[in-house]
Order: C-alpha cells, then structure tokens, then sequence
C-alpha cells in the first residue's frame, strides 16, 4: 500500500515521499481502516522540519487524525465495529492505518469523513481551551486571532455554542468571509486597520475582552494581550507567527491571567478526557452548531502541498487529504 513518509526533514514539499509499504495487521486493542480522509495541522509541518517539540525517529508519517471504514480488528475489539466509518485521533497518511480501539470514535452518518477528520484535534482542542482552561461563560465576550484557519474557526463555532459574544481577527477578504459564516459577530481584518487594541476596545465598549484564544503568537501576542479585560484569560494555543516575550507588569496591571493550552500532555494524564471532549462536540455537531470549515480537500498524491501550503498560509479553514473509496 502507498504510504507518505519523511526520510529526511526540510520543507513538506521537498522532504514528503510517497513510499510503497506494508499494509497493517491490528494488534491486541487496536483496528485497521480503509483511509478515507486524513486531518493535517500546523504541527505535522513542524514535525516535517524538525521544528516541533516531539521529535519522532526518522522515517516518519505525517497525518494528525485518520477517519475510514474499519476493515479488521484485533484481539480484545469487537467484530462489530467492522463496516462502520470511525475517526480517530493519530494515524497518518497511508491507504490503510492501524488504530487504536479505544481513540476511535463512531462518525455520525449524516458527518462527512473528510468534516470528521477536521474534528479530533482541532475541536478537542478548542473545546479544552474555552471550557477547562478559561471557564468561558455565557455571555462573555472572545477574541479569536488566526480565525479563519483551523482552530481558529473551531473557536467561533465553539465559542458561539457556549453562548459568547465571538470577536474574530482574519487577514483578507476570503478569510473575512469564511469567520462571517461561522458566525461570528464581528471580524476585524487586521490588514486594513491600523490599530487592532483601538477597534477590539471600540468593540467592546472600552471594556476589553474576557477571554482571548490565540494561535498566532509573535507581534499577534503582543496586540492581544492590549486587549484583556480585568480578570480576563488569555489562551497561549500556538506560535505560528513566533514565540512572543510576556510583559509581566501589564499582566499584573490589568489583572488578567495568561493560561497555557497543551492539549496533547493533558491527555497523557487524563487520557479519558478524549472521550468526553469528542461527545460533547459530535452532539454539538448532530445539532448544526458544529459544522468545520474545511479548505477544499487535497487529494491523497498531493499530501504534500497541503502541508507546504499550511506552512505558507495558503489555506482557509481545516486542511483535509482525502482518498478516494
């Protein structure tokens, strides 16, 4: 079976092989699926060029979540599992994939597998953000940076469904766009205001905002942080822009709280909250307040411009590689 892999890190578009190899055979616990569509994410480019936190040993295969059609299970999994579509968090970009069983979730039918696959990380991640790390309330305001990408438009839906007034920053009219379907409430493109704190602050009445979830990072970080209302929370999602310095004093003036969002170490010490996050999100899904933004899908044999484009911000919304079934 064909299966993507990294032999040497670099740019996706340089390093990225589509390799002949063996197809999986499901382990004690585990499953095996027919590929049907494959999430790819910021990270996985990171990972790409070494520039990622988790370093996997060389070669590797790309791929953040994999949904499919179970085709064989291994001891300890039901047999009845086999025909139905899941999504898993993992996985990676090859024709078939081995899973684990217990990180593999039933797709709704009326749910796409290429709108299942934007799921698992980004919404998971989101939904661990607004509701454990900041306690966002309704009818609290939220501030979203990079709102049109793929975490970023799971904030405003998410953020929407907790009944927050959602405040998106996107760069271009395509993006503009893409964060006034999702729902949100206002859109500051950053590209043609001079002054983001003076429109957020205009926005919001002078007041600020509650709570700000930013997966930008660099010079983003150092506007948004302007921003925050007293006894806000600002969420540190990711650095795609750079890793910015904190001015503790202002943090100390204005009362608000920086709040880290590791994601994946959280499930290392609470592995069941997976669960729990993908529930509450697929019944949000089943209601329509859940519905992903998706860049249109690449096929599987151009996997690698997908991440080449993520890398150089070609792409609005969920990036999802796609294989024909």
């Amino acid at each position: 079976m064909r299966a993507w892999q990294v032999h040497e890190l670099g740019d996706p578009i340089d390093r990225m092989v589509l390799d002949e190899v063996d197809p999986p055979v499901p382990g004690p616990g585990r499953l095996v699926v027919d590929t049907e569509a494959v999430g790819l994410a910021f990270p996985d480019v990171l990972q790409v060029r070494g520039e990622y936190q988790v370093k996997p040993p060389l070669p590797f295969m790309p791929g953040s979540e994999t949904a499919g059609t179970v085709v064989s299970v291994g001891d300890g999994v039901s047999s009845d599992l086999i025909g139905r579509r899941v999504v898993a968090l993992g996985g990676g970009l090859a024709e078939q994939m081995e899973l684990p069983a217990a990180q593999a979730f039933e797709v709704p039918e009326a749910l796409s597998s290429a709108k299942a696959a934007a799921i698992p990380m980004n919404y998971c991640t989101t939904w661990f953000a607004l509701h454990d790390r900041a306690h966002l309330a309704a009818g609290e305001t939220l501030l979203v940076t990079g709102a049109s990408g793929g975490v970023g438009s799971a904030a405003i839906q998410l953020g929407r469904a907790a009944g927050a007034r959602v405040i998106a920053v996107a760069g271009g009219p395509e993006k503009v766009a893409a964060c006034e379907a999702l729902g949100a409430d206002a859109v500051i493109d950053h590209r043609e205001v001079d002054d983001l704190v003076e429109r957020v602050r205009e926005l919001t009445d002078g007041n600020g905002v509650d709570v700000a979830y930013d997966p930008v990072g660099g010079e983003t970080f150092q506007q948004v942080r302007r921003c925050m209302a007293w006894d806000g929370r600002l969420l540190v999602v990711g650095f795609v822009a750079g890793i910015p310095k904190l001015a503790t004093n202002h943090v100390l003036l204005k009362n608000y709280s920086v709040v880290g969002v590791h994601w994946g170490a959280s499930l290392a010490r609470d592995p069941e909250s997976l669960q729990r996050q993908v529930a509450a999100v697929m019944a949000l899904a089943d209601e329509g307040a859940v519905d992903p933004l998706l860049h249109p899908p690449y096929a599987f044999e151009n996997a690698a411009r997908a991440l080449q484009d993520i890398y150089d911000r070609n792409v609005v919304g969920k990036v999802v590689a796609t294989l024909a079934t």
